[in-house]
């Protein structure tokens, strides 16, 4: 047994993505925005029809899966594994103060993935929890799974499943809100992981 399709759905719009502070294990809410997001999204989501979904048990994560759950009637598991990158001394702050307080080590933290802001853990080490995931679903599940989680996380776990080399983990970009990431294996014969879309959403309304 195992899964033919990783779906990764990042969060909605919060309160801290809209003042441009960093959240990590923060437990933000979204906003007013960030609920519409969710809502508009979670069709599309449905219609992945995925055998098993799991959320960071943060409330953002919780907050959008509850979005989907509303539409297909499928539970949701919790797993913290899922939770965002943990940024130790810098969760709440502005990217401004972080510069003002760290000089240059913004720029460090994006261009190396094993390099972990002070008090808190690399982009490694959040992509090796979340593996652990995936792993543990793939010996219970088959098609295909949905984790709601947080866009730190969902380009680490990205990076890694994919085997790219460390160093080129940074050219990944960013995912937006309530946007996602589709995995599929190459083959029955072949676990491999294929990136078939990135940073892929539905059209907003108009």
């Amino acid at each position: 047994m195992s899964l033919d399709r990783l779906v990764l759905w990042r969060h909605g719009e919060t309160d801290y993505n809209l003042a441009g502070r960093i959240q990590g294990h923060l437990d933000s809410s979204l906003t007013a925005n960030g609920i519409a997001q969710a809502e508009h999204a979670a069709p599309a989501i449905a219609a992945f029809e995925p055998a098993v979904a799991v959320s960071s048990d943060l409330n953002r994560a919780r907050t959008t899966a509850a979005a989907y759950a509303k539409v297909s009637g499928e539970p949701v598991k919790l797993d913290k594994r899922l939770r965002e990158t943990h940024v130790g001394e810098w969760q709440g702050l502005s990217g401004a103060e972080v510069e003002h307080g760290w000089p240059g080590a913004l720029n460090t933290w994006r261009a190396d993935p094993t390099w972990a802001p002070p008090g808190g853990e690399s982009r490694v080490e959040v992509a090796t929890r979340a593996v652990e995931v995936v792993t543990e679903l793939d010996d219970q599940y088959e098609d295909t799974a949905l984790l709601c989680a947080h866009g730190g996380l969902i380009t680490a776990l990205t990076a890694k499943l994919l085997a790219l080399p460390v160093e080129l983990w940074p050219g990944l970009g960013g995912v937006r809100n309530c946007h996602w990431v589709v995995l599929k294996r190459r083959s029955p014969s072949d676990h491999r992981w294929r990136l078939m879309a990135y940073n892929a959403g539905v059209q907003a309304h108009v």
